[in-house]
């Protein structure tokens, strides 16, 4: 069944009136709070969420922000900076004040149909935001966006007709979710198997500094072999942090690596999460090093199996300790090659790192474990949305 038949069953006959988001909506605006008060508003348990744009939010006392600024209903969030993309949020919050969100006063308009409908077509305002040179858009952009509304001369039938569409999306949104905070669960149990692993009190082994049992080499810049269709995998923070998901790649291989070399990243922003992530790399003639990353090879596998060097080296405590929170970090040759290692049997070592590995592929693989349960279900979602929201003639009106 294709998008259009879907719909017109779904629909019956009914027209569907397009009107701008602006006059669907209301449009309400933030509050006058900065980056360096929302850092000390911040407490722990407290009921007001306010959201900066991106990533950034902070949770803040009710008398902390003006009654007038406070956002009571279930909203709509436009993130108009940076990364653009909407969200949704049922419960009080505030937003800065270059931030906008929308909410509905009309009993006839379910909130979430339209959210959902601005996810279908966040790429649009993306593109948008893309011409400025600090990716932005304007309230005007979404103002005038054209919203479908189904049935409009029959608001009883047009609210169930968008109630059951979200009923359909929410049911995949909800499986997401809840896939996600199981992830997050497992994520939190692999760190502490992961500790109690590999923890070692002095008097129980042996241990050696990583100058003493591996060599160390610094990569090199790749800026100006950078090819769409390389040959090599050019192994830098992002594809480590991504854990291989975000690549470029190279038709040199400018700093050649082997398989069982371990890679690690030297360099991030203050507080960051990829300094000192590790990869191993699984294949000859695959990979070329970039700068910033140390490439880390094991002088005697009878001593120091890769697999465990690379569990143990991974956001090593060692070496996140050279983060004072401030400054960009960037990890020094000397840094990385005093850090001390625990040298326990090649039998001791393959249980660890077999365990390890079990966990890792459940929490991080894309290929199997939640990760891809993860990503399969989004594609579903986004297969019925594009199935129940792709209206006709809706590019026409839209960009025509």
């Amino acid at each position: 069944m294709n998008n259009l038949n879907y719909l017109e069953k779904l629909l019956d006959g009914a027209e569907v009136e397009w009107k701008p988001l602006g006059k669907t909506l209301f449009r309400t605006k933030g509050t006058l709070i900065t980056a360096g008060q929302m850092k000390q508003l911040h407490k722990d348990g407290a009921p007001l969420k306010i959201f900066a744009g991106g990533k950034t939010i902070a949770y803040v006392n009710f008398e902390d922000i003006p009654a007038k600024d406070i956002n009571r209903k279930p909203s709509i969030i436009v993130k108009s900076r940076g990364v653009i993309e909407f969200e949704y949020y049922d419960k009080p919050f505030s937003h800065k004040n270059e931030m906008w969100s929308y909410h509905s006063q009309n009993e006839a308009i379910n909130i979430k149909y339209i959210y959902h409908f601005l996810k279908l077509n966040e790429p649009y305002f993306q593109g948008l935001g893309s011409r400025m040179q600090m990716p932005q858009i304007a309230t005007p952009d979404t103002d005038t966006f054209l919203i479908p509304i189904p049935c409009p001369n029959n608001p009883k039938k047009s609210l169930a007709i968008q109630s059951e569409i979200v009923q359909i999306l929410d049911a995949f949104t909800q499986l997401t979710a809840e896939l996600t905070a199981e992830l997050t669960a497992r994520k939190k149990q692999y760190d502490y198997y992961r500790n109690q692993l590999l923890t070692f009190k002095d008097g129980d082994v042996e241990w050696k500094t990583l100058g003493e049992v591996t060599n160390f080499t610094n990569g090199k810049g790749h800026e100006k072999d950078i090819s769409e269709d390389g040959q090599y995998i050019v192994v830098n923070s992002k594809f480590i942090s991504t854990n291989g998901q975000i690549a470029k790649f190279s038709d040199e291989q400018i700093c050649p690596l082997h398989k069982d070399d371990i890679l690690l990243v030297m360099s991030d922003l203050p507080n960051g999460k990829a300094l000192s992530k590790t990869f191993i790399v699984d294949a000859d003639n695959k990979y070329t090093l970039n700068q910033r990353i140390g490439g880390i090879s094991v002088k005697n596998k009878d001593e120091i199996l890769p697999k465990f060097l690379h569990y143990y080296l991974n956001r090593s405590p060692q070496l996140i300790k050279h983060d004072n929170g401030v400054d960009q970090t960037n990890l020094r040759k000397d840094q990385i090659l005093e850090v001390k290692i625990p040298v326990l049997s090649i039998t001791k070592q393959k249980y660890i790192a077999a365990i390890l590995d079990k966990f890792d592929a459940l929490t991080n693989s894309i290929t199997e474990g939640l990760p891809r349960e993860i990503e399969l279900r989004q594609k579903q979602y986004e297969y019925y949305r594009d199935l129940l929201l792709s209206f006709p003639k809706a590019a026409e009106k839209q960009y025509g």
